[in-house]
């Protein structure tokens, strides 16, 4: 799994309730999950290529014939990590059921071992016919989920089984699939990431090796369990924080400010941000000459944390330390000092975990309880890190 979420494909089927499919690719979008649309040649009767590139932001292929140098019906389904055909015809599903392979999402769904979701639709004298039902079944026992079609009005003024679920329960069923769990939605995230950088020229800072992978990864975390997240980012690149709502800010002051104008409306605060503790007490606003270059006099910057502490309500607030030495116990005075309900401590000696894409260290709770984290991705951190927000808030 990407840390931008799941690969998946949302394959199209040739009905009529292909244009709902739209609203579906933008809520998985939403979910985090990462959406190749490939639709049948019969679709694009009701909903074209276009559209579709448009609204996923990616090439959009319909027969093997296409593009044959990248090889797609393998490449495609060598990538993504799962499938929803919705909406999936009696024609379809027959196609699939027999093992055909003449267009390219039945190619796809040969060539892929992927998880596969099925969400019928069609009139409910096809989804009752004989054929049908032991298609689907013949589906099911070969391991593909199959959503059972709702009731109600159809094309014209035909009622019955076989109507289109709502998007939501869509989503939903899908979300057990690939196990996206929706555990803060309502819920507001603010988290900082990256390294605030203090000027002591135009061309030279105070900065740190802060990466901003680890808040990014937080925040994506957050966005695919529901929550509506905030990221104030330092001195990170933008195109890594894409679907992400973002305050790029670049120095203490300006992350205070925008920490000042945000916290009072989030449930959860997460300061992954590493934050320059002092900053040149005078800036120059032309470079400084070599031979000049002396003494930086430095003077404190706002202790970010203890800041929002003072102000706090009932929201949770999470804090990182980096420390080389003596690591648990600097990370307990810490959260005690600064009013945090959680502290994620590793030992950065030798310049470790800075600017890497795993992590190890220790999450530290206000119960006294210490939960050793081996080296796991920082998308995986970031989970861990939710699980135990979640068990706070109860």
């Amino acid at each position: 799994m990407s840390q931008l979420g799941p690969e998946i494909v949302l394959g199209v089927g040739g009905g009529i309730a292909a244009y709902k499919s739209c609203e579906l690719l933008r809520r998985l979008q939403d979910r985090g999950y990462q959406v190749t649309v490939v639709p049948t040649p019969s679709s694009l009767n009701f909903v074209g290529k276009a559209t579709w590139e448009a609204l996923s932001g990616r090439p959009v292929n319909v027969q093997v014939w296409e593009n044959v140098h990248s090889v797609p019906h393998i490449s495609l389904a060598e990538q993504s990590e799962y499938f929803v055909i919705a909406p999936a015809t009696a024609d379809l599903i027959a196609r699939l059921a027999a093992g055909r392979a003449d267009d390219l999402l039945t190619n796809l769904v040969l060539a892929s071992n992927s998880p596969k979701m099925l969400v019928p639709a069609m009139h409910p004298s096809m989804w009752l016919d004989p054929a049908t039902v032991s298609n689907v079944q013949t589906l099911r026992d070969r391991g593909f989920k199959i959503m059972e079609p709702e009731v109600g009005r159809l094309t014209g003024s035909d009622e019955g089984q076989g109507r289109f679920p709502e998007t939501a329960s869509i989503v939903k069923e899908f979300d057990e699939l690939t196990g996206n769990i929706s555990d803060l939605v309502g819920k507001r995230v603010l988290v900082t990431a990256g390294g605030t950088q203090e000027n002591i020229d135009p061309v030279r800072f105070i900065g740190n090796r802060s990466s901003g992978k680890q808040g990014i990864a937080i925040a994506l975390a957050a966005k695919k369990r529901g929550a509506l997240v905030h990221l104030i980012a330092a001195n990170v690149d933008e195109k890594d924080v894409r679907g992400i709502q973002t305050t790029h800010v670049v120095s203490t002051q300006e992350m205070h400010e925008a920490l000042t104008e945000q916290f009072p409306q989030c449930d959860i605060l997460i300061m992954s941000a590493a934050v320059a503790d002092a900053r040149p007490k005078l800036v120059s606003f032309e470079k400084i000459k070599k031979t000049l270059l002396g003494t930086i006099e430095l003077t404190p910057n706002t202790d970010l944390i203890a800041e929002m502490s003072k102000s706090k309500t009932n929201q949770l607030m999470i804090g990182f330390a980096a420390e080389t030495r003596d690591h648990l116990q600097e990370a307990r005075r810490k959260m005690e000092s600064k009013g945090l309900d959680l502290i994620y401590v590793n030992d950065v000696s030798g310049g470790a975990i800075f600017g890497k894409d795993k992590t190890m260290g220790t999450i530290l709770t206000r119960n006294g309880a210490d939960i050793a984290v081996k080296e796991v991705s920082k998308d995986a951190l970031g989970n861990l890190l939710l699980d135990q927000a979640i068990r706070q808030l109860g």
